[in-house]
């Protein structure tokens, strides 16, 4: 018989929602949290010691490593999109369109999403599964033991080494996704070189450019500080490095995805405006 007594029903009420308010204060807690390691991060920058050996060798892990699987995704994306788009300027006897098509949306959108959800794929789980290890092995606490800051030495070499990393990633695989498109439309459309590169190069002004380079920037900022934070944070041993490798690939992906939506927006602004 199901019960109507007030004060169970009170008491039920009163448990959920201090599960609620409990979740939520969690949350604002992990954004602070979040945020304050970005900021330090960053602010490590301008005071030494400085890690070079470090950032060169993120560079090499971040860049060189990432290089194969961006330069195919890359190409083939650019392939891709010149199956796709053919068939309808073929319609309207608009071929020539196909290299501005793919070259705006190579270098405006996917060339910066695709190569920043790659890269946090595979780096910034890398990121939370080293750190993660480092955690659970207790070297971090053997670092500050020492009276090295974790933050300056793990995190910031990460970070500068990805922002920078991050802009040449996607300008190489603006630059394949081109050589995709062409190889296709001159093999499917029996479109010339001069008339592709001419067209492709042409259509791009100083606001496509500015797109292209910047969003990468953010994206290297958001992938690099959430893999280090989730590694940092790791809970529970090595089931907890597992849990944080996941993470940080989840929530890089949804944030890049989220910020790219806002970047869009005013870069599309500010090219109406200003550039």
């Amino acid at each position: 018989m199901a019960t109507t007594d007030p004060k169970l029903l009170g008491g039920n009420s009163v448990s959920i929602s201090g599960t609620l308010v409990e979740g939520a204060k969690q949350r604002i807690l992990h954004v602070q949290a979040y945020t304050e390691l970005s900021v330090r991060s960053l602010a490590n920058l301008f005071s030494p010691p400085y890690y070079m050996s470090d950032v060169l060798d993120q560079m090499d892990i971040i860049g060189v490593g990432s290089l194969p699987i961006v330069l195919l995704t890359g190409f083939f994306i650019g392939a891709v999109m010149v199956l796709q788009t053919a068939a309808q300027f073929e319609r309207f006897g608009q071929t020539a369109l196909t290299a501005d098509v793919v070259s705006l949306a190579l270098v405006r959108e996917l060339g910066p999403s695709i190569t920043g959800l790659l890269v946090a794929g595979r780096n910034s789980s890398g990121m939370a599964s080293e750190l993660g290890s480092m955690v659970v092995s207790e070297q971090v606490d053997a670092m500050r033991a020492m009276g090295t800051d974790p933050t300056r030495k793990l995190v910031t070499p990460r970070v500068v080494a990805t922002v920078l990393m991050l802009p040449l990633l996607t300008a190489m695989a603006d630059f394949l996704g081109l050589i995709g498109g062409y190889i296709v439309a001159s093999m499917t459309l029996r479109l010339g070189a001069v008339t592709f590169w001419h067209r492709a190069i042409d259509i791009l002004v100083f606001s496509d450019l500015m797109q292209g380079l910047v969003k990468p920037v953010v994206f290297g900022l958001i992938l690099s500080t959430v893999g280090c934070y989730q590694g940092l944070n790791v809970k529970g041993g090595t089931e907890g490095v597992g849990r944080a490798t996941t993470q940080a690939v989840v929530a890089s992906s949804v944030f890049i995805l989220i910020t790219n939506f806002f970047l869009t927006r005013v870069m599309l602004f500010l090219a109406g405006h200003i550039f």
